[in-house]
């Protein structure tokens, strides 16, 4: 897959500026950025559901307007929709009638795959986000996808859904299929992903490897408690590479990375201070995230402030 130039204007607002993108088979590719950055549009562009006002795009070599174009394409944009009174099955069978192909003979596989095949036969309407997440998945796979664009697939979910989802990728990858997968929490995805795409303002303003991000990445954060917090900031004052400093709630907030924070650690036990906790609360990759696009970074508690901006524009949903 590959995108050039792509932009997409909602009257004053630009959605999307002149996006690149590629994804190569077997690729997980992370597409993040906080809400309102022009991911869903993005989605939405290489979709088919809306027109780019300028750029191109080419899935399998097929340009923007091949009526191919969409083949061994699948995926979902928001949050996936299904007929609430009928079973998980009888949806998958009225999406694989919508579809060509043997579609349909592969229900039963793919509720394997995403792990509800003991609820087929339930009705939807009483399943849970994560749930619904899934399904909407396994509605993707139907079509044995090369490319699957999932929209958000972790958001709301609990810790074990992240990780199920995360699994459920990585082993779709292994077996050659490009997954591009859109977050605003990359704390969700980091370890999925091979690569990261960031939006911000509808610009792509970082493209490369995770190992490139990791190379790059400012400082970790951490919570620190120790038996003397003040000679601790003492200390911390002449060591170099660490930033300290008091938390609201209580505490120490530091930044620094593994070399600095190993330094720290054994000045402090020669000074006889003991640490009695130490907690990262923000990981190099959402260090990055963070500075990337502009947002704050709350140390002692772990998480980015919401984002002010606008949510994406237009509508829509799809299961291609």
């Amino acid at each position: 897959m590959a995108a050039l130039g792509l932009t997409k204007r909602f009257e004053q607002t630009c959605a999307v500026d002149r996006a690149a993108l590629a994804l190569e088979p077997g690729e997980v590719r992370g597409l993040l950025g906080p809400n309102g950055a022009g991911k869903t549009t993005l989605l939405r562009l290489l979709l088919g559901l809306v027109r780019p006002d300028a750029g191109a795009v080419e899935l399998f070599g097929r340009p923007l307007g091949d009526p191919r174009r969409l083949d061994d394409v699948a995926g979902f944009v928001e949050e996936p929709s299904f007929y609430p009174y009928l079973s998980a099955r009888a949806n998958l069978e009225v999406l694989g009638r919508l579809d060509a192909g043997d579609a349909t003979e592969r229900i039963d596989t793919v509720l394997a795959q995403v792990e509800l095949a003991a609820r087929a036969e339930d009705r939807v309407g009483g399943f849970s986000s994560g749930m619904r997440k899934r399904l909407g998945i396994a509605a993707a796979l139907m079509r044995a996808p090369q490319l699957l664009l999932l929209d958000e697939p972790t958001s709301g979910l609990d810790p074990a859904g992240v990780r199920f989802v995360g699994a459920l990728v990585r082993t779709l990858a292994a077996e050659g299929v490009a997954v591009l997968l859109s977050s605003h929490q990359i704390v969700e995805v980091e370890d999925v992903c091979d690569s990261f795409t960031v939006l911000s303002r509808g610009r792509v303003v970082w493209d490369g490897s995770a190992t490139q991000m990791r190379r790059e990445a400012p400082a970790s954060a951490y919570r620190l408690s120790t038996s003397d917090d003040t000679r601790a900031l003492a200390l911390a004052s002449s060591q170099r590479g660490i930033r300290m400093s008091e938390a609201d709630d209580g505490g120490l907030v530091v930044e620094a990375n593994g070399d600095a924070l190993d330094a720290a650690v054994l000045a402090l036990g020669r000074a006889g201070v003991a640490v009695r906790r130490l907690e990262l609360t923000v990981t190099p990759l959402e260090s990055m995230f963070f500075a990337l696009v502009e947002q704050p970074q709350i140390t002692d508690a772990g998480k980015p402030h919401a984002s002010d901006e606008e949510p994406d524009r237009g509508s829509g949903e799809a299961r291609l």
